[in-house]
């Protein structure tokens, strides 16, 4: 298999941690990718028409994306438990892991407004939306911590993924100063080793 890659892409780092998890990181050939929302990437595009990381490459050539199709796709493969397969615990994997990719969706549009968008033409209203977006799912996880108790599972490992993105990108947000009962449940899934590697492209 071969992954479109790019060591800060939070989305990429989910499909590292399932392949992680599940034994399949040798498996995987990184790709290096340049997702630029503007500056698109012709070589992605070419595998995949939104022109996003992560694509995977099949050994047959297919083509899947986006993460969340990646991961249940690399589960599936490693016959891995990161998904039940029916069940309360499936829908709640797959509800954590709407909510975590969803902070993430919120994190990069800050980071685009920010970074990207010509500074006359940025919108404070905007940032401020969505951080009040990522603020109401911490303020979500800290009141309902007790899921951390639980198996790991895709969903837990897309909401750490999305603490490492803050960690990352967002240092200043403290979150765990300001939601301490998220801080403490989640310790455990950001101390997983599949969580705390750092992936690069081989030199």
């Amino acid at each position: 298999m071969k992954l479109f890659f790019s060591p800060t892409s939070p989305y990429v780092r989910k499909c590292m941690v399932t392949a992680h998890e599940v034994g399949l990181v040798d498996a995987i050939t990184l790709l290096p990718g340049s997702a630029h929302p503007v500056k698109r990437d012709q070589t992605i595009v070419s595998n995949n028409p939104l022109g996003k990381v992560p694509t995977l490459i099949t050994e047959t050539g297919e083509s899947i994306y986006d993460s969340r199709v990646i991961c249940e796709y690399i589960n599936a493969r490693g016959h891995g438990t990161l998904l039940a397969k029916e069940g309360p615990l499936r829908w709640e994997a797959l509800t954590l892991q709407s909510l975590g990719d969803g902070i993430l969706d919120a994190a990069l549009l800050i980071r685009y407004e920010n970074n990207v968008r010509p500074e006359g033409l940025r919108w404070a209203d905007w940032v401020a939306g969505k951080l009040d977006a990522i603020h109401t799912s911490l303020t979500s996880l800290n009141q309902h911590a007790e899921v951390f108790k639980h198996d790991f599972h895709l969903g837990l490992l897309t909401v750490g993924c999305a603490l490492w993105y803050l960690d990352l990108r967002y240092p200043e947000l403290d979150w765990r100063k300001h939601y301490p009962a998220l801080a403490e449940a989640a310790a455990g899934v950001m101390q997983r080793p599949s969580m705390t590697q750092n992936w690069a492209l081989p030199a």
